[in-house]
């Protein structure tokens, strides 16, 4: 009975030592004298996707979630797995809503790989095909922004905010409701904002549309959910909201850039 029960206690061991191989946060785990870290990916993170030009924001939460946010609109999301210093992504790609790639596509799917070090860069190469079968890649330069340290509560986040695009008012109270009117499109929004990790300043968004009229009315009635950042650093403050969801006429994204009133 004894041996039976030893050997179960050393099979259960083994799995363990296998399934903490890759997370996105830092790790140790010891083989006999063998002792492997695992670097940390959460935090905001920006810089250059050298073959675009184009600006890049990534914002990456303390499990693990992820949104690469281009200065276009387009966004890559995914779930980061970290083994050592190397980064891995299967991502999700979408067009800003309203906007498309170039081959008239507005998602696609691919991979992001790369290395990461805590608190100091991440540096990764994006491999991507759209639905329509363009291949669009990218080799992007990242450095942790300090803003990633200002923590996040719902105190910090409750305000009034004007979307930069239509002009709507947003707005979250202290409880973390989101409600909002836009004027343009007749859409309605209800939804909530909260925070798992108070040490870093990204937040988890959810909200549904209703009463969209016009071309927006596919929007009718989706679940959106997705990251978002406040920017107290400039004035006015800014927060920046990545957002999918599924519609009747396929996935959509959003990326919304709010200035607070």
């Amino acid at each position: 009975m004894r041996e039976t029960r030893a050997r179960g206690l050393m099979f259960a061991s083994l799995i363990l030592g296998m399934l903490t191989g890759c997370n996105v946060g830092s790790d140790t785990g010891t083989s006999d004298s063998t002792t492997t870290s695992n670097a940390s990916a959460v935090g905001v993170w920006s810089g250059t996707d050298s073959i675009s030009g184009l600006a890049v924001t990534a914002l990456i939460d303390s499990k693990g979630q992820a949104a690469f946010l281009r200065a276009d609109g387009t966004q890559f999301v995914g779930t980061v797995q970290v083994s050592g210093n190397n980064l891995a992504v299967a991502v999700d790609g979408y067009s800003n809503y309203g906007e498309t790639f170039s081959d008239g596509a507005t998602t696609g799917v691919g991979t992001l790989s790369g290395t990461v070090v805590t608190g100091t860069s991440l540096n990764a190469t994006l491999s991507f095909t759209t639905s329509s079968g363009s291949s669009i890649s990218g080799t992007w330069s990242l450095s942790f922004d300090a803003l990633t340290s200002s923590g996040s509560s719902l105190a910090a986040v409750s305000a009034n905010y004007t979307n930069g695009t239509s002009g709507a008012v947003v707005s979250i109270n202290g409880l973390g409701d989101v409600t909002s009117q836009d004027a343009s499109t007749g859409c309605g929004l209800n939804g909530t904002i909260s925070t798992t990790d108070h040490s870093y300043d990204i937040y988890q968004i959810a909200f549904v549309l209703k009463s969209c009229t016009g071309s927006a009315a596919a929007l009718n009635e989706v679940e959106f959910s997705g990251l978002a950042v406040l920017n107290s650093h400039t004035s006015p403050a800014q927060l920046v909201i990545a957002v999918t969801g599924v519609a009747s006429s396929g996935d959509v994204g959003i990326v919304s850039y709010l200035d607070a009133t």
